[in-house]
């Protein structure tokens, strides 16, 4: 069962088809057999019928007067069945009375024995003919039983002359050759023209199962592929949900990182000098205090000095660290202009020359891809000049198939990825946070010695975002 299941509409057709087809065809021709049996026993039951009337009931005319037949009629009656046509075709004879007594055979043996009345007997006692195909199964049968395996058996009714009552039965039998024949070839016809119109109305059935079997094949095939399609979206969809919810995880994290890296810095740098300043101050008001009118003004001059030293230091560590945050107009820039923007603020501050390759992108990109991409650039610059001691660094930005690919490297001293400590270098997690968040692939090489390359590729635009 399972096999015929994978077989296509049409093969399938083909195999539960064919039998029904088979068995309707045979069913056809045994039932057209059996009409044509009925049929031809009818007739030759019908035509004996007359024949008995026309010439046998004559001689059986003083059954209506007594219960016996005289010789002459008897030998009248054996003249009939051997010197005419239809005589010679019947092999055997008999002459019922209304006991079911046989007055007349042409087996002697059972003249004047009587029998159990049959349903044909009873027919013809009736007024009716009754013909049937006999398998010679009765008692008085016995003597042609021996010859004949089946022969056809008629019973007519003998009627009176002009009273019309039945008087009598004649039973004779006549070989089924010449039927059975007849039979074979009619229902050799008949499976021929069946067959013939079967293998017709199968062709085109076939062919229509066939066509409509191509096209289920064809949809299921587009179905199958639109599901494996939809399956795989569904699992990039999983993915980058799941990449999504540990990237926004991992960003909670980094801005604690970011936070607590600016709270040093702001008490390393401006808080100690502002700490500085006011513990002059402190130190100035208990000096003015207690000194006598008159006294040595240089020591408040330096205290000053020393004040303005540290607030001039403050306020410059201030407005460095503001810079820093402060991100430039970029809205309306390009991609090259935008990698140009971040290469020329990182080399205003660090008075480093960096090779910059950039070719901008065709119409505009999402806003938040143009700050990742400054971001990205800027960052990986500062990395490369604050931990790696980095030479020769370069920023290459190409595209290509809607997607924007950064490479930046430098000859510096390098590290080991694998056993890098990240709370040391939150820039590095920064980067693959901001790129990854927005679809964006990120990749780090680097190796003692041998420099640092960092390479990442953005998507242009982002579905659900405005494009700029």
């Amino acid at each position: 069962m399972l096999a015929f299941s994978r077989l296509s509409l049409s093969r399938q057709f083909l195999v539960a088809s064919f039998p029904i087809l088979l068995i309707g065809m045979l069913a056809i021709g045994w039932w057209v057999g059996i009409t044509i049996e009925r049929g031809v026993v009818n007739r030759l039951g019908s035509v004996t019928s007359h024949y008995v009337e026309s010439f046998i009931s004559p001689h059986l005319q003083d059954l209506a007067r007594a219960d016996t037949l005289e010789e002459s009629h008897r030998a009248a009656l054996g003249s009939l069945l051997s010197d005419t046509p239809l005589g010679k075709r019947i092999v055997a004879f008999k002459v019922w009375d209304r006991r079911g007594r046989v007055l007349y055979s042409t087996d002697a043996s059972i003249i004047g024995r009587s029998f159990p009345i049959g349903e044909g007997l009873a027919a013809a006692l009736a007024g009716n003919v009754h013909s049937e195909v006999s398998d010679l199964s009765e008692v008085e049968n016995v003597s042609e039983s021996l010859k004949w395996s089946h022969l056809i058996e008629t019973y007519s009714p003998i009627h009176a002359d002009k009273l019309g009552t039945v008087i009598a039965a004649a039973e004779f039998y006549q070989t089924p050759d010449d039927l059975f024949r007849e039979i074979r070839a009619a229902q050799l016809r008949s499976w021929m023209v069946v067959a013939a119109a079967m293998l017709v109305m199968y062709l085109l059935l076939f062919g229509l199962v066939r066509r409509g079997s191509r096209t289920i094949d064809a949809q299921r095939q587009q179905l199958n592929d639109k599901v494996a399609e939809l399956s795989k979206l569904v699992a990039q969809n999983a993915q980058l949900h799941d990449s999504v919810r540990r990237a926004a995880v991992r960003a909670t994290e980094l801005n604690e990182r970011y936070l607590r890296r600016l709270s040093a810095d702001l008490h390393d740098g401006p808080g100690q000098d502002l700490a500085l300043a006011l513990m002059r101050f402190e130190t100035i008001a208990a000096s003015s205090a207690n000194a006598p009118a008159g006294g040595d003004r240089r020591r408040p001059l330096e205290d000053f000095r020393t004040i303005h030293s540290a607030l001039q230091s403050a306020l410059t560590d201030l407005r460095s660290i503001s810079l820093g945050l402060q991100l430039p107009e970029i809205d309306w820039l390009p991609s090259g202009e935008i990698a140009g923007r971040a290469v020329r603020d990182f080399e205003r501050k660090t008075g480093v020359t960096v090779t910059l390759s950039a070719a901008s992108a065709p119409g505009n990109i999402s806003l938040p891809v143009k700050i990742t991409l400054y971001r990205l650039i800027q960052e990986s610059l500062a990395n490369g000049f604050r931990h790696g001691r980095g030479t020769d660094q370069r920023v290459e930005v190409s595209h290509e198939n809607g997607r924007i690919n950064v490479v930046v490297s430098d000859n510096g001293v390098g590290f080991e990825p694998d056993k890098l400590n990240t709370d040391g270098h939150v820039g590095l997690e920064g980067m693959r946070e901001r790129v990854e968040i927005l679809g964006g692939s990120f990749q780090l090489e680097s190796s003692p010695g041998h420099g640092t390359v960092i390479r990442a590729s953005l998507p242009m635009w982002l579905e659900g975002i405005d494009r700029e």
